[in-house]
């Protein structure tokens, strides 16, 4: 039998779901919530090393000029997971009113702040993938700017620095007019082939024009927002399935083989981000609660008895999936608190969450999670995807699904 404690890990195939009084769910979700939180306010040492000595730095300006220095926690670098891993200690602070959990964005992006430049200077065309902070002073792709520059904006909200309102303004500019499209305005990828649309990339552009939109105001940005909604919705929904293609290929005009999970999870996260900011009256509004809808219908389809959504969602075959049964299941439940969806997902939320719990270890390990994922040109790809214990591509999910669980009656 399974039991509803995140403090116990158990196999898969050992899951089962049972009625547990309100009381008791909110309270272990709470439990759920601060063992994961805490786990990475813990691994978050703000501190550099040397890989080769193993001498740890507070700073890199203490280190010999010739050290090639590494960030000690992955958690504090300037990464897209880190962007949702920000959001998500954000809105964790606010659920059970934890002021180390609301102000870790605030250390984590004067941490890079602080040294990103010491960087930039030692910088020489190394991988941006492994370079201390390279994202933030290299911006080529939505990755770069979109999801750490929507954590910026919360954090600008009420700490304008100036520094902040330079990068804020330089992502801006990169996805308004440098970012490639297609001729239909939709963002898309030169890699793995020329014109690629990547579902991720709904996510890596919306994340931050609805918050641009909030913040300044205009309707460009919120308008911008709408566009890739509905271009990103008409390239890669199938209407027969009811969920989306990892990507679409341009230069064919054909779908890419994956209905991934993540890919899934990330385009419904960018729909809530927008819908929970586009303005009531923007003419737009009711067209997109009418898609998002259609593509939560669709979705739960295939949620499995464990509350589980897979890594390939139609194929029951591939692995049962953290990150996107945790983005979903955040969709779900927050579409659910605000209206835009009626009360009748509440099952899916909650066993979405209940699943969830499985694989949230006592000490607040996340298992489970597809490590990055490019575009598959075959199936076998997904299914052999690597699931290393603590892939940041799932913690800030589940601390977001979480949040809203609690928010839920």
């Amino acid at each position: 039998m399974r039991i509803i404690n995140c403090g116990r890990y158990l196999p898969y195939h050992m899951i089962f779901v049972y009625h547990i009084p309100m009381s008791g769910r909110k309270s272990n979700v709470e439990r759920c919530l601060r063992a994961v939180a805490d786990a990475v306010i813990s691994a978050s040492t703000f501190r550099f090393i040397d890989p080769e000595s193993g001498v740890q730095y507070d700073s890199p300006s203490s280190a010999p000029r010739d050290a090639a220095l590494a960030l000690q926690s992955p958690y504090n670098d300037w990464r897209y997971w880190n962007g949702v891993l920000n959001i998500g200690m954000r809105k964790a602070g606010e659920a059970v009113k934890d002021a180390t959990y609301r102000s870790f964005p605030d250390k984590n992006i004067a941490f890079c702040f602080d040294h990103a430049g010491y960087f930039r200077k030692k910088y020489k065309g190394d991988k941006k993938w492994v370079y201390p902070f390279a994202q933030h002073y290299i911006i080529e792709e939505l990755d770069d700017c979109g999801a750490m520059g929507a954590s910026l904006i919360e954090i600008y909200r009420y700490d304008k620095q100036k520094r902040y309102r330079k990068y804020i303004e330089r992502a801006a500019d990169h996805i308004m007019n440098k970012q490639h499209r297609l001729k239909d305005g939709t963002f898309v990828r030169h890699f793995p082939c020329y014109g690629t649309i990547w579902a991720d990339d709904c996510y890596m552009s919306v994340s931050f024009l609805s918050r641009m939109g909030e913040l300044e105001g205009l309707a460009r940005f919120f308008d911008e927002a709408v566009i890739q909604v509905l271009n990103f919705h008409s390239h890669l929904f199938d209407g027969g399935k009811g969920i989306c293609r990892h990507c679409w290929f341009s230069h064919t005009g054909k779908p890419g083989v994956a209905f991934w999970g993540r890919a899934n999870g990330w385009i419904l996260l960018a729909q809530v981000d927008l819908l929970d900011r586009l303005p009531e009256e923007h003419p737009d509004r009711p067209r997109l609660i009418s898609i998002f809808r259609k593509e939560i219908e669709g979705i739960v389809r295939y949620q499995d008895t464990g509350g589980f959504w897979h890594q390939l969602l139609d194929r029951e075959d591939s692995f049962p999936e953290t990150s996107c049964s945790a983005m979903l299941t955040y969709a779900i439940a927050r579409a659910i608190n605000v209206g835009y969806v009626d009360e009748s997902f509440k099952t899916n939320a909650r066993n979405g969450w209940k699943g969830l719990e499985s694989v949230i270890g006592p000490d607040g390990t996340v298992f489970g999670t597809s490590t990055g994922t490019c575009i598959g040109g075959d199936l076998h790809y997904y299914y052999k995807r690597p699931r290393p214990v603590n892939d940041i591509h799932g913690i800030g999910p589940v601390i977001l699904a979480a949040s809203e669980i609690l928010a839920m009656s």
